[in-house]
């Protein structure tokens, strides 16, 4: 039932897999959850717990974690892009960052990168395992957001956006239970300022030049909203121009608008009304919140390209064949950072770190 005599927000559900569905202009996410033993003092795990591995394609999840693509540090080797965006959120453990832009980072901790592929770019995602007195513990979402065709081909972006300078909102219910909004992506105007402390409007960073996050009108946000037990909020509603899914990734038990989820789930619900949600869970619930204007063109996709036609992702592979999408800077495909700390270098040179 609906808590109150009107229809129904939800649209509809379904159950989570390996992937978290995408709805226009999501193409997809994917959530990461590895258990990583401690490091070996080379960024990766002792070897013998690679025993048993398809070393290469590890998607096991042997032992609590998965290997990926990587042979002795897991993670993502050099590979290529074109026509979208990459928005990685790392909420726990490192990713090491290389490009064929020629730029670097090793981020993590509650940073965000977000990537605009565009015309096309390489880049390696490594997992380093830098601790070697305790276990590695990797959480990360990584969202695929689309570019409408006009966009395809814009010039590659890097940015980071380091975790003290990404908007958190806490609010409270009547019973005093706190629930947290990360403001990731789309400013946020609590339904009740009361709950929030006062606060009326929490302005996200400002997204890439040719993001679809950046077209007005668009209604692009992308929150990790945190509930306690027993605790309730209210999502504000956007414009009904667009689509807004929950996906609930953590946690066992989440009320939305009156409906009982017992499992990892994707709810899509309407956007242009406030969505009541609830834990009546006994454990902490995460709730990642995927929403935005669709863009409406035809999707043509295969593996790390997606364009609108069939005859854009041939050309795309052809382009990369030809030019590598500016070819691989660095001494491996499985580019890492040692010892180093928390770090950003664009392709100018410029190095931005995060504060302390």
């Amino acid at each position: 039932m609906s808590t109150n005599d009107q229809p129904s927000i939800i649209i509809g559900a379904q159950a989570l897999g390996s992937q978290l569905p995408g709805i226009d202009p999501f193409i997809f996410g994917a959530y990461h959850q590895d258990h990583y033993p401690r490091g070996n003092g080379r960024l990766g795990p002792d070897s013998e717990l690679l025993k048993g591995r398809e070393i290469g394609m590890d998607f096991s999840g042997k032992d609590g974690f998965s290997m990926y693509h990587g042979d002795t540090v897991p993670g993502f080797p050099a590979h290529p892009h074109r026509g979208f965006e990459t928005v990685t959120i790392v909420r726990k453990g490192l990713v090491d960052h290389a490009d064929s832009l020629g730029a670097t980072a090793r981020y993590g901790e509650g940073d965000v990168q977000w990537l605009t592929t565009g015309s096309g770019v390489q880049h390696g995602e490594m997992f380093p395992m830098v601790h070697e007195n305790k276990d590695n513990t990797l959480d990360l979402f990584q969202i695929w957001l689309n570019l409408p065709a006009k966009r395809k081909m814009a010039k590659p972006d890097f940015t980071m956006f380091w975790a003290h300078d990404i908007p958190h909102v806490v609010l409270t219910d009547a019973q005093g239970r706190r629930s947290e909004v990360e403001v990731v992506a789309g400013d946020y105007a609590p339904a009740d300022a009361a709950a929030a402390g006062g606060q009326r409007l929490v302005k996200a960073l400002p997204p890439p030049p040719d993001s679809w996050a950046s077209e007005p009108g668009a209604d692009v946000a992308i929150w990790i909203i945190r509930i306690e037990p027993g605790a309730s909020l209210v999502l504000p509603g956007a414009g009904s121009h667009a689509r807004r899914a929950l996906y609930l990734t953590t946690g066992s038990t989440l009320t939305v608008d009156g409906h009982r989820f017992d499992q990892r789930v994707m709810v899509e619900v309407r956007p242009d009304l406030p969505a009541p949600l609830r834990n009546e869970g006994d454990e902490v619930v995460e709730v990642l919140l995927l929403q935005g204007k669709p863009i409406a063109e035809p999707v043509a996709a295969h593996g790390p390209i997606v364009m609108n036609t069939q005859q854009e992702v041939a050309q795309a592979f052809r382009d990369y064949q030809r030019t590598e999408f500016g070819g691989w800077p660095w001494p491996s495909h499985a580019h890492t950072h040692g010892k180093e700390k928390r770090f950003a270098r664009h392709p100018d040179g410029r190095v931005e770190k995060p504060r302390d």
